[in-house]
């Protein structure tokens, strides 16, 4: 065959001239431009400077303090995403799909992106096709289901078109590139290369169905409030819209989308550190719900380096028919698995055997082979080649508790794609691999947080089995998923380690894993795993692995070091753990605030609140603390539902404050109380009822949190005792404090009358 040139590095720089270059179709991360449009220019932003030029306007200009927070907010959660973005951006480089093309004959390898057309590209085993392309020699297996769903491979020949997203599963080929940019197939159907799996978010949810109801709302609440006020007896236009304006910016839970924001920002810089590139920020969300991990053992438990450590001849062949044997198929075949590379290290010899046919290495297939004129080789899983194993099982069952054994055998016949049935055994080649030294903590750590670990392999599963027992796998359960017709669904519970899987049984046991309730992960690092790393609820790649499965996961681990998922497990925890927590403070807000909106509509009483006294509260009770807490370390596993969980704690928080305000205000029916006096009492019931919240969420307390609960109760009593002018509030007289600590133990009773109302409610909701 004539040798391909490719281009020459002149017709290269004439197609970049034309701009006919695979440029970007896709933007990982936003730009500093969106992300400040993103966080600044929000609806809540906008209604809160709307109030604020209404405070402005009236001339009460102390109430505007309420602002300065909600711009701190936004500019924490804006710097705090930008760090985020140019971590993210910076590991992506690493992470960035390189193509192998032919350019003035020779072999270059470039970014894919610098891709023209008429590019000639050598495609090989686990390679993503990059653009729109033709085969122009060889013959491939292409799995296209990144982009048309359809798992089952298709054969690819001189002629036919290879689609942008799809993936080699085995054999080599040299294509030429026919589309590059907009007009690939990806971009048309705007779906890039990478799969996008659809972003199935607890959080992103919870949150969205707040700003849902709260921006419906808020709006006609405020005007009828503002009108109702309006027409009480002893108010005034000024004061009717002071009024309005506190009850709406308690309803406003801006400080929970910019908290949620900034810890998963936080997160994804921590991870850095691990080098860890976070290729879908709400993964980190179910990282931290993960309670099955499944695991490929090659490349994650082991190193991945493999090297032929033993030949067993069978059927009384001479060794040194082995070792010719071995060298003719190394020189002839590709080295496009861990197998045939460990082989080609050890025998490759160049000779002039005219070869008929070569049949490539597939997972599906498990078994590779070579045609020469009088006599084929095939290499493959003993179980698969030889239809009857009873001859070697002795010999197997010693040899597979430590080490891959692949079957070397020859035939008379062709192969024509397909197990002649003549085939003759000639040895057992032992390929050995190294346990990662940090492999046995590892597991030992997903043990004990309560992980369940399933191993799963294209190997002999005694051999995964001898690897699951030098890492620490305990009640070991396997089986040879080649030799069994039960359904899968039948064996997840059973087994935990799976061997000779093909690929869609990988697959098939993430998906009933996944039916029975589970939170699955998924490692992996070969193009077999790209159909089980769509399915899992969280895949992780390996960086040292196929395009394919890089671009797949959602997670890729850059020094493909399986010891970093203990601190990717954890990170996540500790970001959803107290993001849950800190949205209790935050929702309580919200929904006291809301309750008292609505009721003040239709009682005769001006609302009890300034906005300038609800910054106070709001401040010492839930700005501080939430954002504090939420960086806290944090490694507890998540239980039951976000919404239950933050309800459970922030509702009856809310009911109390609710109860406390409408006892205050039938007060001045019973004993003499001024306006003044009447907001003091309100202020101080609200945050004494937030801080028995802070309490509940912050036990049991640790060095941190004791010195920051006093700190704040600190802050709030020099708020309400020297600043009280500020926050216009009356003097504490002997009376009004006696009242207040009638009140505040009534407050304590309510408190915990609602806890347990909650709490046996919850008990009855399916979590």
């Amino acid at each position: 065959m004539e040798k391909i040139k490719g281009l020459t590095t002149t017709e290269v720089q004439k197609r970049k001239a034309a701009g006919l270059v695979n440029y970007k179709t896709d933007i990982k991360t936003k730009t500093i431009g969106q992300i400040i449009m993103t966080n600044f220019f929000t609806l809540f932003n906008f209604l809160n400077l709307g109030l604020a030029t209404a405070i402005f306007l009236v001339g009460s200009y102390k109430n505007l303090l309420f602002l300065g927070v909600v711009i701190c907010n936004t500019l924490i959660s804006t710097i705090q995403e930008i760090r985020s973005k140019k971590v993210v951006d910076k590991l992506s480089l690493l992470n960035e799909p390189t193509s192998n093309v032919i350019r003035d004959g020779q072999e270059v390898q470039i970014d894919i992106h610098d891709m023209v057309l008429d590019e000639v590209t050598k495609l090989g085993p686990g390679n993503q096709i990059s653009t729109d392309s033709k085969v122009l020699s060889g013959e491939i297996l292409v799995n296209e289901s990144l982009i048309t769903g359809e798992s089952e491979p298709e054969t690819k020949t001189i002629g036919d078109e290879l689609l942008s997203g799809s993936f080699v599963v085995s054999g080599h080929c040299y294509a030429k590139t026919i589309h590059v940019g907009v007009d690939n197939y990806t971009a048309k159907i705007s779906a890039e290369a990478k799969y996008i799996k659809k972003v199935n978010s607890e959080i992103m949810n919870f949150i969205k169905r707040i700003i849902k109801y709260i921006s419906i709302a808020i709006i006609p609440i405020g005007i009828l409030l503002f009108i109702h006020q309006l027409g009480l007896e002893g108010n005034n236009f000024d004061s009717a819209v002071v009024n309005a304006v506190a009850a709406l910016i308690g309803m406003i839970p801006e400080g929970l989308v910019l908290l949620t924001s900034t810890v998963l920002a936080i997160s994804v810089i921590r991870l850095a550190k691990y080098k860890v590139l976070v290729q879908e920020l709400y993964c980190i969300e179910t990282l931290a719900r993960v309670d099955t991990i499944c695991l490929d053992k090659t490349g994650t438990l082991t190193k991945g380096e493999m090297e032929v450590s033993n030949i067993i001849p069978l059927a009384m062949t001479k060794m040194s028919d082995i070792t010719d044997a071995l060298g003719i198929i190394s020189y002839h075949m590709e080295n496009d698995n861990q197998t045939m590379e460990a082989i080609s290290k050890k025998y490759s010899r160049k000779n002039d055997y005219k070869v008929k046919e070569i049949v490539p290495f597939s997972s599906q297939a498990k078994w590779s082979g070579i045609s020469f004129e009088n006599e084929s080789y095939i290499l493959g899983a003993p179980e698969i080649v030889l239809r009857d194993i009873k001859s070697i099982k002795k010999e197997l069952d010693r040899y597979t508790v430590d080490n891959r054994v692949v079957l070397l055998a020859k035939s008379k016949s062709k192969l024509n794609k397909r197990l002649p049935n003549d085939i003759v055994p000639m040895a057992l080649i032992l390929i050995s691999d190294k346990i990662r030294p940090d492999a046995r903590a590892t597991l030992e750590y997903f043990k004990a947080q309560d992980v369940d670990i399933k191993l799963i392999s294209g190997d002999n599963p005694q051999t995964v089995a001898g690897v699951a027992r030098k890492v620490g796998l305990e009640n070991i359960k396997y089986i040879d998923m080649s030799s069994t017709n039960i359904p899968v669904e039948k064996l997840v519970d059973e087994y935990n380690v799976f061997g000779r899987v093909k690929p869609d049984q990988k697959k098939a046991i993430i998906l009933a894993l996944k039916a029975e309730g589970h939170t699955v992960a998924m490692t992996g690092d070969g193009v077999n795993d790209v159909l089980a790393l769509k399915e899992a609820d969280c895949s992780v790649a390996m960086n040292s692995g196929s395009d394919a499965a890089r671009n797949v996961a959602q997670l890729v681990l850059l020094d493909s070091n399986f010891a970093s998922m203990p601190k990717v497990v954890a990170e996540g925890r500790r970001s959803i753990n107290n993001i849950q927590r800190s949205s209790s403070l935050f929702l309580c807000k919200t929904t006291y605030a809301t309750l008292l909106a609505f009721i003040f509509l239709f009682l005769d009483q001006a609302y009890p609140f300034i906005p300038i006294q609800l910054t106070l509260t709001s401040v010492v009770t839930i700005g501080i603390p939430s954002f504090i807490l939420a960086l806290e370390p944090n490694n507890e596993r998540i239980n039951g539902r976000i919404i239950i969980n933050v309800l459970k704690k922030s509702l009856p928080t809310a009911l109390t404050i609710v109860s406390n305000i409408l006892i205050i205000t039938i007060l001045p029916e019973i004993i003499r109380l001024n306006q003044n006096e009447v907001s003091t009492l309100a202020v101080l019931l609200t945050g004494f009822t937030g801080f028995m919240l802070l309490y509940r969420i912050s036990v049991p307390f640790n060095h941190l949190r004791r010195i920051l609960f006093v700190t704040l109760i600190c802050l709030f009593i020099f708020g309400v005792v020297i600043l009280r002018d500020l926050f216009s509030l009356t003097l504490l007289t002997p009376h009004l404090i006696i009242l207040a600590l009638i009140l505040l133990m009534i407050a304590v009773m309510l408190f915990n009358m609602f806890s347990g109302i909650c709490d046996k409610l919850t008990k009855k909701v399916k979590v």
